[in-house]
């Protein structure tokens, strides 16, 4: 791979980014506690998780011998005697979510209720209970907030109507059917929203693609009848931003929540899989909340009803690091950087007090010492330092060993010096991320903003093109871009494997451009701008192009 020196920019080659608002009716109050609350659990589960496939897709495109198989065969031994809601919320609870999401609806049809609008639902098969009262019920009786998944997309509607299955109707479909299609939404929404108490948020997912003579997409059918049903009501998908199974690469004030898989499928997939790690997901946390976002973190239920033991491990790995750091995730803002060296930042919404998510820490065994300089970080008089979990007085096994941290601030930034002292394991390190406290703070710097924007391509050659949008408390700065080939939408949450292009010296908010060459064919690539000198480092949004 070559990688050429900077060129002259472009008049107009730079796109910005869409930032187009969503039509909303979410109470200030209710986005409020999104952001706050900070952590979901999303559970996909319908009864197609027999075959071990994915969840609902595989009827577009099927054969109608497959399609007719699926919605005959499919309900008749689906009996998950083995689910427990009671037990699924409790292992919710300890891994310290604040919120769940439930597929009442996915885009087959299937209904995990017994709704009157159709005979394709949960009790006319074996199990023959309302799996959704037993979600609501049990995930209220821990004091979690309850949210649906519902698909305005259904499957089922359109094969009983003789339609194509299909997301995005070539033609638009006649006006009759249109209105058979809201009535049928309608009726179940009205179920959902009137029979199980108070909501407290609901996924749609889908029917952007399918709007009545008026131009008014089912997804917003639906948006707008769950506001009336219940006004109180948080829409989150189609009326703020979602990012599925990836994390954007900047912050923002707005609120939003990534929704990203614990496995690379959204239902439970027997074979062929792969589970995120414990410290996959807790980087993944705190690096959402670092950017002022909530993470809906999915799990699938197999077959019998049962969590896997693969995905139960790693919710409770989770839960023991929210346990010792339950203070740095929920109520949290962004600071003025999201990261610094190997440290993942975030603070109180006064902007105050700052938390320190230590990465990296191979090496760093119990009763070591660690010192970190942060620039982005000014202390007053008032400053105390401190270990989330730890009483920062002893360590087990080790009275000769002063646990106590310390902070003194010098020219080059805020020193600050802890001690890994808490015995978490027993017999093997604990590696997860270690949480600074430190209070009474102020930023030190305005920082440094960058934009991604667009890439051309053609023949093995890229020209990748960014934007400094504010050069800070900063004279001088270096941008450069990070590229990879993209891993996979299942995968493009993983921060790994970036390769960097050289630094081009900048003063001023102006555009830059440089070059990939050597580029494979008929591959996707993923990029994103850096903007970076000795005390701040910003990235811009991550982009794709296909070479």
């Amino acid at each position: 791979m070559k990688q050429s020196s900077p060129l002259a920019v472009d008049e107009g080659a730079l796109k910005p980014q869409d930032t187009s608002s969503l039509e909303s009716r979410n109470s200030f109050h209710k986005l409020e506690w999104l952001k706050d609350a900070g952590f979901g659990l999303f559970i996909h589960w319908s009864l197609d998780v027999q075959l071990g496939c994915v969840i609902s897709h595989s009827l577009v495109g099927a054969s109608d011998s497959y399609i007719k198989r699926y919605y005959e065969e499919l309900p008749q031994t689906f009996c998950p005697t083995d689910w427990d809601a009671d037990r699924v919320a409790r292992l919710a609870k300890v891994a310290g979510v604040q919120y769940a999401v439930f597929t009442t609806k996915h885009h087959n049809g299937f209904c995990m209720w017994g709704t009157k609008t159709t005979s394709f639902h949960v009790l006319n098969t074996p199990y023959g209970k309302d799996i959704v009262r037993q979600y609501v019920d049990a995930f209220r009786k821990y004091g979690l907030k309850v949210g649906f998944y519902y698909s305005p997309e259904d499957f089922r509607f359109l094969y009983d109507q003789g339609l194509t299955i299909t997301r995005t109707p070539v033609e638009p479909y006649a006006p009759e059917i249109m209105r058979e299609y809201r009535a049928y939404l309608r009726a179940q929404l009205e179920e959902l929203l009137t029979q199980y108490g108070p909501i407290d948020l609901i996924f749609f997912d889908g029917g952007e693609a399918m709007c009545d003579e008026n131009g008014e997409s089912l997804q917003a059918f639906c948006k707008n009848l769950a506001w009336d049903l219940q006004k109180d009501i948080l829409v989150t998908r189609g009326a703020i931003p979602t990012p599925e199974q990836h994390l954007p690469g900047v912050g923002s004030q707005e609120v939003w929540e990534a929704c990203i898989t614990l496995s690379t499928a959204w239902g439970y997939q027997p074979t062929n899989e792969t589970v995120k790690s414990g410290a996959q997901v807790i980087q993944m946390l705190a690096r959402t909340r670092a950017m002022g976002g909530a993470l809906l973190l999915n799990i699938g239920p197999d077959s019998d009803g049962r969590i896997p033991a693969e995905q139960e491990g790693v919710l409770r790995e989770v839960g023991l690091w929210n346990f010792i750091n339950r203070e740095a995730i929920l109520g949290v803002r962004p600071w003025v950087l999201a990261e610094e060296g190997p440290m993942i930042l975030l603070a109180d919404k006064k902007g105050t007090t700052l938390y320190a998510v230590v990465l990296h820490q191979d090496g760093w065994d119990r009763g070591m010492r660690r010192e970190f300089v942060l620039q982005s970080v000014c202390a007053t008089p008032e400053s105390e330092v401190s270990v989330l979990g730890a009483s920062g007085e002893l360590t087990e096994y080790r009275p000769d060993l002063d646990a106590h941290s310390s902070l003194s601030q010098q020219e080059d930034g805020l020193h600050v010096s802890v001690m890994n002292a808490q015995r978490i394991y027993c017999g093997i390190q604990w590696r997860n991320p270690l949480v600074i406290r430190i209070t009474h703070v102020k930023p030190a710097f305005e920082p440094m903003g960058i934009r991604t924007g667009t890439a051309q391509c053609a023949q093995g050659t890229a020209v990748l093109h960014a934007q400094v949008l504010q050069m800070g408390s900063f004279e001088t700065a270096n941008v450069r871009f990070e590229w990879r080939k993209y891993p996979g939408f299942a995968l493009a949450a993983n921060d790994e494997g970036w390769l960097s292009t050289p630094p081009i010296a900048v003063r001023d908010k102006v555009e830059v451009q440089t070059v990939l060459e050597g580029l494979e064919p008929a591959t996707t690539y993923q990029y994103r701008a850096v903007i970076e000198n000795a005390q701040n480092r910003m990235r811009g949004d991550n982009a794709q192009f296909d070479a």
